[in-house]
């Protein structure tokens, strides 16, 4: 699987390929790139998002049919590049924070560094502005970098992994299959610890190694995410919990229809699953920071698990 440098290199490749072959054919132009149709379309989805100007003007006007592929404005786009100064610094402050990138290749943080030396000789007084700014990536930006890599060279991660559902970390091995964004993002992957697909969201991966063992998982069907990372049907039964201010996360983890706000800081969650027996546990686990509002058996239940725990606590 191709990671996001790969792709990027490749849509690069494929704007100068599609300049000099008006109306190629799609299977043709996949060939060429060793993708498949498929891909090759994914591509042309995201070219029209492009462009020469980071106002959002002169974009790529690219589309096709299914069977051809169709520019229709490549005589604009090709005029020179005229940056204005807030754009060129922009540019400058982006290509140094990319450059820094844990991860990144050498040969591509080369490329990038030449390429940022000549918009520096051509921006004059802008580059000098870019270079009293600089970015910062989150701990999230290094784990990226380092799982796109691990996917890239097909090696297997070991990763400590917080999971606020049962307040712990764990240490497992993993073999990375892709890279997403649902909201926040993810990598998805064979957990050997779980001996199944799991996925892990890069903000909560608390530390994260290369190992020299290659990745092998299994084959396995992508899962489909257009709906959403978990979706939960609309006929599955309806659960409400109040949390407090220190329970919030659980709007985070947990897919729910409606998170209104307390008075105290807390929320009132509504959401629906197929086992709502499972809340139990998170019940638990909320302790004072919430409880299970209804349904009424549920609320129960959790109620007397709470005391056996406790009692069990008094033996």
């Amino acid at each position: 699987m191709a990671n996001a440098i790969d792709q990027t290199r490749r849509m690069l490749s494929l704007v100068t390929y599609l300049r000099e072959r008006p109306g190629a054919r799609v299977s043709d132009v996949a060939r060429a790139f060793g993708v498949t149709e498929a891909e090759l379309i994914g591509d042309l989805n995201v070219l029209p998002l492009c462009g020469t100007s980071f106002r959002g003007g002169d974009l790529l006007d690219i589309d096709t049919d299914g069977e051809r592929i169709w520019w229709h404005n490549v005589d604009d786009v090709a005029q020179p590049l005229r940056l204005a100064a807030d754009e060129a610094a922009a540019l400058l402050v982006a290509a140094r924070a990319v450059a820094n990138l844990p991860g990144l290749r050498e040969s591509d943080r080369q490329a990038l560094l030449r390429a940022t030396a000549k918009i520096e000789g051509a921006a004059g007084e802008a580059a000098g502005a870019s270079s009293r700014l600089s970015v910062t990536f989150e701990s999230e930006g290094s784990v990226f970098a380092d799982v796109d890599r691990a996917i890239a060279e097909r090696r297997r991660l070991w990763i400590r992994y917080y999971s606020p559902s049962r307040d712990e970390l764990t240490e497992r091995e993993v073999d990375p299959i892709r890279l997403f964004a649902v909201g926040h993002t993810y990598f998805e992957g064979w957990c050997y610890l779980s001996e199944d697909r799991r996925t892990f969201r890069l903000d909560r991966v608390a530390e994260i190694r290369l190992l020299d063992t290659p990745s092998d998982p299994p084959r396995i069907e992508p899962r489909d995410l257009s709906q959403g990372l978990v979706q939960p049907a609309g006929d599955d039964p309806e659960v409400v919990i109040e949390v407090g201010p220190g329970g919030r996360w659980v709007a985070e983890y947990y897919p729910h229809d409606l998170a209104e706000e307390l008075p105290d800081g807390g929320l009132r969650i509504t959401l629906r699953t197929p086992d709502p027996g499972s809340l139990r546990r998170l019940a638990l686990r909320l302790g004072r920071d919430g409880r299970i509002v209804s349904p009424a058996d549920l609320s129960g239940s959790a109620r007397d698990a709470a005391a056996q725990a406790l009692a069990a606590y008094g033996e």
